[in-house]
């Protein structure tokens, strides 16, 4: 279990990450690979983390048996990316629509899908990217419009999403929309709809490079009628700030991933570099291995303080997304080199698809345009870091 850290948690969470370590040695680093090459989607062990109650980490107390701080769900985030980064990618959109619901879902919302989303019953998605653009949610053109009055009132759904995780799989989508395209400024005009199964065409999955197993698909809106009772919160134009408030969570998870791929990639090249030897030693007692490693060694570390300080904000309440951002940025572009200098140290053996690195290498760039691309975080430092200066 090399990487785990639970100093500062209370008992009953470092049991947690501690059962959840045990479980990927024993459970998903076997498997991991085999599953990956046969871009099998990874069904026993979806159930067991529905069994161990990780779908409801993420999920207040008031709905769930097993809510945790953030600090606690990052590290749990970690262990399951240091298994196999899709297992954490299987709870990262899940977990951002649980906080929105339990932060702006109208009553009915919440008692209707939150109890079941904890226990992995229902498992969410989230839809904001579109073919035509990404990073500015504000010029979305998948549209709503409101049809008819009342409890049978509905919205009338038309567009298109891309880059869906857990679109096949999700029983709740939560789908950034234009309720009113004229509104100014643009994002007053952006709601988000729970969409179920059936209220939408899951139009195909898309090929990728790393990040297999869990699907990321396209979605189609053709005059898609979703009920009015689905809009969350009730109100229409406060998508856009939900969302924005939710990412707080998801950069921290994404991050928390990246640190995870990061400790798996440090870890196999450090016993690699101790049993690996060439001119009558170990590699890791030449100079340019051991630098290596020490380098890998202090990025992955920075890297969990940033995610840990992140996720510390979001427990005290605080806004923290310039924390957030620069946690998902650091520990993203660490993970991509640590993942490169782990490849470099097996030498050829770390191409060979038989071992992991070559994974490793192949999911790391998913953290770096995931959940907003790094240019975009640099954005919201930047822009956060002003606002700071000016409040002191």
């Amino acid at each position: 279990m090399s990487g785990v850290d639970v100093r500062g948690l209370p008992e009953d969470e470092q049991a947690i990450v501690e059962a959840v370590a045990t479980w990927v040695d024993r459970e998903v680093r076997p498997r991991a690979g085999d599953l990956e090459r046969a871009q099998e989607y990874p069904h026993a062990l979806i159930d067991q983390m529905k069994e161990m109650g990780v779908f409801g980490l993420a999920v207040p107390g008031r709905w769930s048996e097993s809510a945790v701080s953030t600090r606690c769900f990052a590290l749990v985030t970690e262990q399951l990316a240091r298994g196999w980064m899709s297992l954490a990618g299987a709870i990262g959109g899940h977990s951002v629509v649980a906080l929105m619901l339990a932060r702006y879902g109208t009553p009915e919302q919440q008692e209707r899908w939150l109890p079941r989303m904890a226990t992995g019953e229902v498992r969410a998605a989230m839809a904001l990217t579109e073919p035509s653009g990404g990073s500015d949610l504000q010029d979305i053109r998948t549209r709503a419009v409101r049809d008819g009055s009342g409890s049978d009132a509905e919205y009338v759904v038309d567009g298109s999403k891309t880059w869906i995780t857990n679109a096949r799989h999700a029983g709740l989508i939560a789908t950034l929309v234009k309720t009113d395209p004229q509104a100014s400024p643009r994002h007053s005009g952006i709601s988000i709809l729970l969409v179920e199964p059936g209220q939408v065409e899951v139009s195909r999955d898309l090929p990728k490079l790393g990040y297999r197993g869990v699907e990321s698909c396209e979605l189609s809106f053709a005059g898609s009628r979703v009920p009015a009772g689905n809009l969350l919160g009730g109100e229409e134009g406060q998508g856009f700030a939900h969302f924005m408030s939710g990412l707080e969570l998801g950069r921290v998870q994404v991050a928390a991933r990246a640190v995870g791929v990061g400790q798996a990639a440090l870890d196999d090249a450090l016993a690699y570099a101790q049993q690996r030897e060439t001119f009558g030693k170990p590699i890791w007692e030449h100079q340019s291995v051991g630098n290596l490693l020490a380098d890998m060694a202090t990025k992955v570390h920075a890297s969990r303080l940033l995610v840990l300080d992140a996720a510390a904000g979001i427990d005290a309440g605080r806004r923290s997304d310039l924390e957030a951002g620069m946690a998902k940025l650091f520990a993203s572009e660490a993970c991509m080199q640590v993942a490169l200098d782990a490849m470099r140290i097996h030498g050829a053996a770390g191409y060979s698809a038989e071992l992991d690195i070559e994974r490793y290498f192949r999911d790391a760039p998913l953290m770096i345009v995931g959940e907003g691309t790094n240019e975009i975080q640099r954005n919201v430092i930047v822009r956060r870091l002003v606002e700071r200066d000016r409040e002191s």
